[in-house]
This record gives C-alpha cells, structure tokens and sequence, in this order.
C-alpha cells in the first residue's frame, strides 16, 4: 500500500517509506547486482565510513568479537571512523583515566610493503589512543643519531607499551577471553641513520638531518607528521616518511582530535628526524614542533587490528 523498501549498499541498511507504526512486513531479498557492481558497492561503503565521523562506543564488538570479523571480511559493517573502544583491561592513560582507543582510519596501509610476502593485505582497522598513554624522552641524551630506530623509545618504550597496553585488549593476552591474536604485523621503512652535517627544514645549516632508511616487521610505531598533519613540516628530509605518507582520517574529519580530546589537551612525539638533536612533535597548543630528545612528552602511538 505505497510502501516502499530499498536496500542501502553505502549506508548498509534497509530504508523503508511511507510505512504506518505497528505495521507487520515480510521481507525477501532479490539482488539483481552483478559481481563487479557488487563489489562497487562494498568498496563506496567502505569510503563512506572512511569519510563520516560517528564517534560511537563500539566496546562491545571487542567483547563478543565482532568487531573482528566486521573488520577481517572487509566491510566494516558497523565500524566508522571516530568509533572508540573502552579498555576492558582497564589500563589508565596518561590524565589517569582509562584508555579510550580510537580507530583513526580503515585499511590505510593496504597493498603496502617491501616485498610480495610483506605487502600487507589483510584488511585492518588503524588505533590510537584518544589522548597520550604515558610520557616519556625519545633519547636519554639529545642526539637523534641513527634515527628513530636507534631511539630508546623504540627500542624500549614501545616495546613496555605493547606488553602493558595493546597486548591485554588485543593480544593473545587480551582480557575477553580471545586467546587470538589481533594486533597486525606490517612491513614498515624507518630512519635508521642521521648526518650530522646536512641541512634541513629549520633552515639551519650542517644542523643534521636523517640520510638513511630499511625495512622492519613492526606491531607498534609512533606516528609521523604526515599521518597527523597531511603534510611534512619540520622533518628533515625524504627518509623520515617511509609508508606513513597519508594522513589519516580521523584527523581530516575531527582536527582538534590532533591535540585534544574532550576537555584534555596535550603534545605528543613523533617519529620524524628534525636534527641532529631534535625529534618531530604535536605541540600542546596543536602546531607541528621540534624538541630535544631528552624531552618528557606524550607518547601516542599506532597500531593495526584485524
């Protein structure tokens, strides 16, 4: 009686006209949809999510394991940028309260890698925490010499952060009972060497930049200027950017998310070389900035699930 039904590919949901409260349907479902067209359709659907900002609490598909498999078939059925997860270790980040993760982007780093073996395919959801987990120095002194992979911050902080945050909500340790592990390896190209005597962005001359870079199987990363920004400002120079070349979503949709979460503000490292003695930052107030490495400051780092 001038009801109409249409399934939504994009949106991914039944939109129903002119139907009355209490009214009773039986549905059945006919696609008339070609394979291609089909997957047309999947693909919109994914950017679609990749574009809209939702922001809801997706805690319970982390508990019951749908969100894994909403996001391993490639559809993301219910999962939009800005969704968060709660912590169901219950962690605490830095402002004491507990970890609120975000997923900041949605199969970002597909098709990259060094080789055929390493290429990531897998389809995966990109997390960061919404504010800061700790703070801590890149560096017990002020060098950045042999880059990022040469920081103590990889070497050792990051590695304490996984085992005391990732591991237990995703991991094979994690605390809803899935003994799988979640947490993706990627292929992914880092500085591993600085020269002291180049010049680079801050303009000043032989004050260092980064001069070489390789291949590593990470879990865990900071971020670079380019996922946060879109653009490279202070890095030193073309080694510092690797796969890390696209900003992510979340910080096109929601830029005060860069620096600041509800009413907490906050800076953070990142990745990049900007000296001999200076590591790329977010700065508190939201600018891209530089500062030594012995410096205390937020540690924010990403990670892919699936």
């Amino acid at each position: 009686d001038g009801i109409k039904a249409e399934w939504d590919y994009n949106a991914w949901n039944l939109k129903v006209e002119n139907i009355n409260k209490g009214t009773k349907c039986k549905l059945a479902f006919n696609s008339t949809l070609s394979e291609d067209d089909y997957k047309e359709y999947i693909e919109a659907g994914v950017a679609y999510r990749r574009s809209t900002y939702r922001g809801k609490d997706i805690t319970s598909k982390l508990k019951d394991g749908t969100l894994f498999s909403e996001i391993s078939s490639g559809k993301f059925d219910d999962i939009f940028v800005g969704d968060y997860i709660k912590s169901p270790s219950g962690q605490k980040d830095a402002n004491q309260n507990t970890v609120v993760w975000l997923i900041a982007d949605l199969d970002n780093y597909l098709n990259t890698g060094e080789t055929e073996s390493t290429i990531l395919t897998k389809h995966h959801a990109t997390i960061i925490p919404a504010i800061p987990l700790m703070n801590a120095q890149i560096n017990t002194t002020d060098t950045t010499e042999n880059g990022y992979v040469g920081s103590k911050m990889y070497t050792t902080t990051l590695t304490t952060i996984f085992n005391t945050y990732i591991n237990p909500d995703f991991g094979t340790s994690n605390s809803s009972g899935d003994s799988k592990n979640h947490i993706i390896q990627y292929s992914n190209l880092l500085i591993n060497k600085v020269d002291k005597t180049r010049t680079n962005r801050l303009g000043i001359t032989n004050n260092g930049a980064s001069s070489g870079f390789a291949w590593y199987n990470r879990q865990l990363d900071l971020m670079s200027e380019m996922n946060v920004y879109g653009g490279i400002i202070w890095s030193s120079s073309g080694y510092d950017t690797g796969i890390d070349s696209r900003q992510y979503a979340i910080f096109k949709l929601k830029p005060e998310f860069i620096n600041s979460y509800g009413t907490y503000r906050f800076g953070y490292w990142l990745k990049d070389v900007v000296s001999s003695t200076f590591f790329a930052c977010v700065n508190v107030s939201g600018y891209p900035h530089g500062n030594t490495a012995t410096h205390s400051f937020g540690v924010r780092p990403r990670f892919l699930i699936g």
